[in-house]
């Protein structure tokens, strides 16, 4: 008797293959929305930063260290990803955090002093830590294996999507109201979205847990003879011990490697707009406008590389050409072009490199999560990517800070905002070279699982 056929919680449950693209896709966009939400919540920092430290009097490494301490929770937020995937169900996990994320905007509205801009995003960052590795999880849930390229370029594309979309109107809003403004803003768009969320997300069949559908479910499915895997499909996956999965090699040099990048990408989400006005000359509202132009390259690249390499991994290619070799070349080549930017003193070319630059490297995101989501056991995704996450945060850790600082000590600003942008490059294009060398996806599904590599179907092969 086919699952369809059972009453109650467990008639909802879609079989893997047959479940509805429309739906996939629709509540992907949801989740895309939400990640929307939650990158211009981090670049709102960045757009508001000149006319909080002219408030309140704060030097760039003091704005720096505020970007910093940022992914000092989120770091530690996103190792409670996957207990938070244990003890809730997605669908109200992510409410709660979003909600979160809403409150955390209204302190500086009410109280605006440098302790409260700390304490505010110290709060923010814990509660969006676990967010990234559990929005990835509800989509995947929906995407099997060989097709999580382009959903997840998606998701991580929503940072594209927040600059070239959020940050011109967030820009508009703080030169229109002030900064307050464009708090209350994000805070509201958060509370809208968490009432859609509970209104129509459900959990895919690709990646489940006993909480998709419920004691009752696996009750009935007993009764009907139909047996516990009918309503869990993922949960016939092996558990297998957590320091297997992240002392692959695949885990160790792809870690290091997205660590580097997202160092770049919280240095853009904390000192992009201040770089375009306060080193290159632009006014407050182009300099917010033109936060948008390394992310159109980004996402560009990302959609391209994602759906093309979807649709070859479907035809037999490798994850390791595919999600590895394509986006770490992407890097290297990031890690040339900015090397060049100190040299540069034209305002339009330094925005074209750093725009391209940021384009080349940003493709990592979206396929490193997905080589990471292979090698292991679906019932771990969420916990696998917390911590990779997590570790990944260490970059924004840092970055911001030690760009604060060397802007400080520079000649000019333009000169010490150019040199970070170099220093960052460099360390992403030797943390590249190195997963080229060590990363193999196929390799480590087989070593997670115990098994020989000849053993483990690869991704979009014939069923």
């Amino acid at each position: 008797m086919s699952t369809g056929t059972i009453s109650g919680a467990v008639s909802r449950v879609v079989e893997p293959g047959t479940e509805s693209r429309r739906t996939a896709w629709g509540l992907t966009s949801l989740l895309v929305v939400l990640y929307v939400v939650n990158y211009a919540d981090k670049a709102v920092l960045g757009i508001i930063a000149q006319p909080v430290a002219q408030e309140l009097g704060l030097s760039s490494s003091q704005i720096g260290l505020v970007g910093s301490l940022f992914f000092l929770t989120f770091t530690i937020g996103g190792f409670f990803a996957g207990a938070i995937n244990k003890w809730m169900t997605l669908r109200w996990a992510l409410v709660v955090l979003a909600l979160c994320w809403s409150v955390a905007m209204l302190p500086m509205v009410v109280v605006a002093t440098f302790v409260v801009l700390i304490g505010s995003r110290l709060f923010l960052g814990l509660a969006e830590g676990p967010s990234s590795a559990l929005v990835h999880t509800a989509a995947y849930s929906w995407h099997a294996p060989e097709r999580r390229g382009l959903p997840g370029a998606l998701i991580a594309g929503a940072a594209s999507i927040s600059k070239i979309a959020v940050a011109p109107a967030l820009a508009f809003i703080t030169v229109t109201w002030g900064w307050r403004a464009a708090l209350i803003a994000l805070s509201i768009a958060g509370l809208v979205w968490c009432v859609v969320w509970l209104a129509v997300w459900k959990e895919g069949p690709y990646i489940a847990g006993k909480k998709a559908g419920g004691k009752k479910a696996v009750a009935a499915a007993d009764e009907e003879g139909v047996g516990e895997e009918a309503v869990v499909p993922a949960a016939t996956e092996p558990h297998v011990p957590w320091i297997r999965i992240f002392t692959t090699r695949t885990f160790v040099s792809g870690v290091f490697l997205v660590m580097s990048v997202y160092a770049l990408v919280t240095v853009v989400l904390t000192w992009l707009p201040s770089y375009f006005e306060v080193g290159l000359g632009y006014s407050r509202l182009q300099a917010g406008s033109m936060f948008a132009f390394p992310s159109i390259a980004g996402l560009a690249l990302m959609l391209l590389t994602s759906s093309v390499g979807d649709r070859l991994i479907t035809r037999g290619a490798t994850s390791r050409v595919i999600r590895v070799i394509v986006p770490a070349t992407g890097v290297l080549i990031c890690g040339a072009i900015l090397f060049m930017l100190p040299s540069i003193s034209t305002p339009g070319l330094a925005v074209l490199v750093v725009s391209v630059g940021y384009g080349f490297a940003a493709s990592v995101f979206p396929l490193l999560n997905a080589a990471i989501s292979e090698i292991c056991p679906p019932r771990q995704t969420a916990g696998t990517l917390g911590v990779f996450m997590a570790i990944m945060a260490i970059g924004g850790l840092v970055a911001p800070y030690a760009t604060g600082l060397i802007v400080d000590a520079a000649s000019t600003p333009a000169a010490g905002y150019a040199t970070a942008f170099q220093a960052l490059g460099v360390v992403a294009a030797v943390c590249a070279l190195a997963a080229l060398l060590l990363a193999d996806p196929e390799r480590d599904k087989a070593l997670v699982r115990g098994v020989a590599p000849s053993a483990i179907e690869a991704p979009g092969a014939a069923k």
